[in-house]
């Protein structure tokens, strides 16, 4: 059996156009059947009402004020105020002419009841329904007293019933009212919370890949930068040394050996989503055998480290390895450099990374760049970006030319509570 899940944007989707919904067009507009059913109810409850008091009914009278009344429901669902206002027009029309004897509220009831539960914004419907509903009591007992030929008190007494019925009437619909506007609420925050969980969901994806991106682009591009020197070294010195070239072979195998590890653990990841990746081999500790794989009769490179490396937490000691990495394989790759100085201070609450080469600075720049080299400048920007991860500093360009020239790369990783 296939279940089809909905695309988080379409989610998304559905629930922003439940909240845009006023609370009226919900109530009619979005069901016509509710329209429909209190029209029907004003038609037949009218007359019902009128006979049930022992009222005059015929067809000049309270049968006509009946489907005017209903007919206003289905026309103005969209203008419950003017729905409302018209009621109350025929209503006093034909109470003052004398075609009906009962009722001054209850006949116009879905008309109060369906404007005092709109609260579209700038238009509330409940302050409109109370006010309107005590200015036609008042009105119904000044005319009952004057043209009716009743007493106050007894134009009052007989209006209290429909003036109850007008309170608890109101009552009822400010309180669905309530309800759809809770309902409402819930929707919103439904959709935020949606929404914040794909945000969320979108950051974490876009971080893994990031992440995953730089690992590929440091593992494999220092692979193959050090497999291919390691060779062209085993290819010079095989019928001069063969020892030399023997040890070449030898760390181009180890270098691949480790590589292959790490590409392993990554596509373990990417094949079983959730598992946590084995920790790479590479480290702070580790710098000191990098460095003697890069070295070579064409590049010297010197480490200079102070302070207990292996002591350095996880991450910081990862960052450190790849700084140094992803630095001396722009500089075997790309500066055609002869020396190149690598130092690693560790200090109380920090470690300090800075390669420094006598290359061309001017190649690494525009291999850099975005017209250059593509994994180079990803390379930069790998390093810059786990850095910047760790809370720490990080700068890469050429030394002018009064401090020597060549390529410098810099690295300051916060480390707290570390003491070296």
């Amino acid at each position: 059996m296939t279940r089809t899940v909905p695309a988080p944007g379409a989610r998304s989707s559905v629930a922003r156009s439940l909240v845009a919904r006023s609370l009226v067009a919900r109530l009619l507009a979005a069901r016509p059947l509710a329209a429909w059913s209190l029209a029907a109810v004003t038609v037949v409850a009218v007359p019902a009402g009128t006979a049930r008091a022992g009222g005059r009914l015929d067809l000049a009278g309270t049968v006509p004020l009946a489907l005017w009344l209903g007919l206003l429901l289905l026309a103005g669902r969209q203008r419950p105020l003017l729905v409302l206002l018209l009621s109350l027009q025929a209503v006093l029309v034909f109470r003052t002419s004398g075609l009906t004897e009962l009722g001054w509220v209850w006949p116009a009831s879905a008309a109060y009841a369906v404007l005092a539960a709109d609260d579209r914004p700038g238009r509330p419907g409940l302050p409109w329904a109370v006010g309107l509903g005590a200015a036609q009591l008042a009105f119904a007992v000044g005319w009952e007293t004057t043209a009716g030929g009743v007493g106050a008190r007894a134009a009052i007494g007989s209006l209290g019933v429909e003036a109850l019925w007008l309170a608890l009437l109101l009552a009822a619909a400010a309180a669905h009212r309530n309800r759809l506007r809770w309902r409402s609420e819930l929707e919103q925050r439904v959709l935020r919370a949606e929404q914040e969980r794909e945000a969320q969901a979108g950051r974490r994806i876009a971080e893994a890949r990031l992440e995953m991106a730089r690992e590929l682009h440091d593992v494999v591009g220092h692979t193959l930068t050090v497999v291919g020197l390691q060779l062209r070294v085993a290819t010079e010195a095989l019928g001069d040394s063969p020892e030399d070239a023997r040890a070449a072979l030898a760390t181009a195998q180890q270098v691949r050996t480790e590589a292959v590890r790490d590409l392993r653990s990554l596509v373990d990841v990417l094949r079983t989503p959730g598992r946590t990746p084995v920790e790479p081999a590479a480290g702070a500790a580790e710098v000191a055998a990098l460095v003697e794989r890069t070295r070579s009769a064409r590049l010297d490179v010197r480490l200079e480290t102070t302070g207990d490396l292996a002591a350095l937490p996880a991450p910081a000691s990862l960052a450190v390895h790849r700084v140094v990495q992803e630095a001396l394989t722009n500089t075997v790759r790309h500066a055609g450099a002869s020396r190149a100085e690598v130092s690693v201070r560790c200090a109380d609450g920090q470690v300090e990374v800075t390669v420094l080469d006598d290359g061309v600075a001017s190649a690494v720049s525009a291999a850099a760049s975005d017209g250059g080299s593509p994994s180079s400048g990803h390379g930069i920007r790998g390093m810059g970006e786990r850095v910047a991860a760790l809370g720490g500093e990080f700068a890469a360009g050429p030394r002018g030319a009064g401090q020597g020239g060549g390529w410098l790369v810099r690295a300051v990783i916060p480390v707290p509570g570390f003491r070296a």
